[in-house]
């Protein structure tokens, strides 16, 4: 198997690419059979991974280290190059849409690859070319300026991963002031932030209304490929969560803030951390952490890990935080080679483990899918994608002794209330998308207003009193990556995160069954929408009111039989 350094990367040759794309269109409208049309349909599948590896590649490359001047370039090209490649993609498409061995097409790879079709139909035309060019751009600026930041802090200077372990000390007056570090610099970056997402709303506004519609909204949920659920079934979701998880939440909240012998509510500041006596941490560094999951996917299976073993091997994992990585985490495929890579910004906190797990999750699916053709059916839609991940950070809990030592209650009870008090705030998030989009026209200022509002519905646990300016100002927002990159994609993690909570359920019940039900989930790849995956694996429908109120309950029943030791500081 290849190793990631020995992959290699060559700029394609993009007019060679659409010449391609037009005489496959071509020979598939001409097709005298379903064979014919079948080779045709298969060479466009390996078309699309080669391409989709090089950029792929460009990507993580340049994620790595976004300094480097080669892989700048080489994202730059894609950037303004996809786009005109999606024109003649967009004819492939309507050519199979109408082939007339539709029929047969579907029978060996699925309907599921017509039904999303017909919506990426809907998301483009060439009129919005160089708007779709000019939203790449503008994220990669975002994605530069935060990979850029130098945060000084007690006489060094800090990436933004790499202050996020001071943002947890224990110690109120260091944490706060590295709070209030980080605020400054988004202060300080304050006017660039504003522009870069003026203008991604306005270039997206003018995208949907070249498109017909009113607004972004409507394509926004067309490019999320929403084949199952509609924006009614969203507003009935975060109704249900302002109805049963912010109450829960705020029941947690209440009971840290006596736990710290704070005021309710507490400050940013206060609210992340759980114990005075010290957050749980891993007991190690990277290759300590990196070692513990092979002993925990040995554990879960022989599959997971030769899995793990395999992406360890063959340098698929880039882990810890350095300077000019790119921010966050995330899965790619690179589907020439049938690998994921797996990509993160350790810290030295808990959440280096969550993440590690929650991007294995992802990494796991697609490498047991990586056969299934065509290529867009190994991932399902991106709320399915997010229970592999979310599901896969609870199925670490038998094995987190290994990891945390003494502080594993402390870990276990951090971990689920965090999941529950996520829920409310990725809630928030999309509804704030919701307003943003259905009023292009906001100034930065109104954008700021509408986030602090939703702030005192969604997580009324947070004192808005200026300690922390970025944040209490309503500002706060604009560090959440997906918000610039990838509009309406936040609630996927809310509603993969219920999901998620009754597999830690069933996981307490019976390990064994639930990674039973989770394989039946996992296996099926793309070739089924996120509700017929959930029926097929015996999961509930968390659109489904009752479905909430249950998670919710069973969640509060977890916290309270973890170990009392979760709940004491020591002297």
């Amino acid at each position: 198997m290849t190793k990631f350094s020995e992959m290699r990367y060559q700029r394609p040759d993009i007019d060679a690419i659409k010449k391609t794309l037009g005489d496959l269109t071509a020979e598939l409208t001409a097709a005298e059979s379903f064979e014919d049309a079948k080779e045709a349909f298969l060479k466009k599948d390996r078309l699309e991974r080669r391409l989709a590896t090089a950029a792929i590649l460009v990507s993580i490359r340049h994620s790595i280290d976004t300094r480097d001047e080669f892989y700048e370039a080489e994202e730059r090209f894609f950037n303004e190059n996809l786009p005109l490649v999606r024109e003649f993609e967009d004819r492939w498409n309507e050519a199979l849409l109408h082939s007339r061995f539709r029929k047969e097409l579907s029978n060996e790879f699925g309907e599921i690859i017509f039904k999303n079709l017909e919506i990426s139909r809907k998301v483009f035309s060439p009129a919005i070319i160089p708007e779709m060019q000019k939203e790449n751009d503008l994220v990669r600026e975002y994605e530069k300026l935060l990979a850029s930041a130098r945060i000084p802090f007690e006489g060094k200077t800090f990436t933004i991963a790499q202050l996020a372990l001071f943002k947890q000390d224990s110690d109120d007056e260091r944490r706060l002031n590295a709070w209030k570090a980080e605020g400054q610099w988004y202060k300080d970056n304050q006017a660039e932030l504003d522009r870069l997402y003026d203008e991604l709303v306005r270039v997206r506004h003018l995208m949907g209304t070249k498109l017909g519609d009113e607004n972004f909204v409507r394509l926004g949920y067309y490019r999320m490929e929403r084949n199952c659920f509609d924006r009614e079934d969203v507003e009935k979701f975060r109704a249900s969560v302002r109805k049963y998880l912010v109450p829960l939440a705020d029941r947690i909240f209440r009971e840290k803030a006596k736990r710290l012998g704070k005021t309710y509510p507490m400050s940013f500041a206060d609210n992340v951390i759980n114990f005075r006596s010290g957050e749980a941490l891993p007991k190690g560094d990277v290759d300590f952490i990196v070692d513990k999951f092979q002993s925990f996917f040995g554990g879960l299976s022989d599959e997971t890990g030769r899995f793990f073993r395999m992406m360890r091997e063959n340098e698929l994992l880039s882990l810890q935080a350095t300077e000019g990585k790119r921010g966050g985490g995330f899965c790619e495929d690179i589907p020439d080679y049938d690998v994921p890579f797996v990509f993160t910004n350790f810290s030295g906190t808990r959440d280096d483990v969550e993440t590690l797990a929650h991007e294995c999750g992802h990494a796991f699916a697609g490498w047991k899918n990586a056969g299934r053709i065509p290529r867009s059916v190994i991932w399902p839609t991106l709320e399915a994608c997010e229970v592999h991940s979310m599901s896969m950070e609870f199925f670490l809990w038998p094995w987190a002794k290994e990891l945390f030592e003494e502080d594993t209650d402390k870990f276990l009870f951090s971990h689920l209330s965090g999941a529950l008090t996520f829920i409310p705030y990725g809630t928030m998030v999309d509804h704030f998308q919701h307003c943003v989009y259905e009023n292009p026209e906001w100034m930065p200022k109104e954008r700021h207003e509408c986030w602090k509002k939703l702030l005192e519905i969604y997580m009324p646990w947070q004192r808005l009193d200026g300690e922390i300016p970025f944040y209490s100002e309503g500002e706060g927002w604009q560090r959440q990556h997906h918000i610039y990159s990838s509009p309406f994609y936040y609630i996927d993690y809310c509603l993969a995160q219920t999901v998620a909570l009754e597999f830690l359920s069933r996981i307490r019940e019976d390990l064994s069954d639930a990674w039973e039900a989770y394989l039946k989930f996992a296996e099926k790849g793309g070739s089924l929408t996120f509700l017929e995956l959930l029926k097929e694996a015996g999961l509930n429908d968390p659109f489904d009111e009752d479905c909430l109120k249950e998670i919710c309950e069973k969640a509060e029943e977890s916290l309270s039989e973890l170990s009392p030791e979760a709940f004491k500081e020591s002297s």
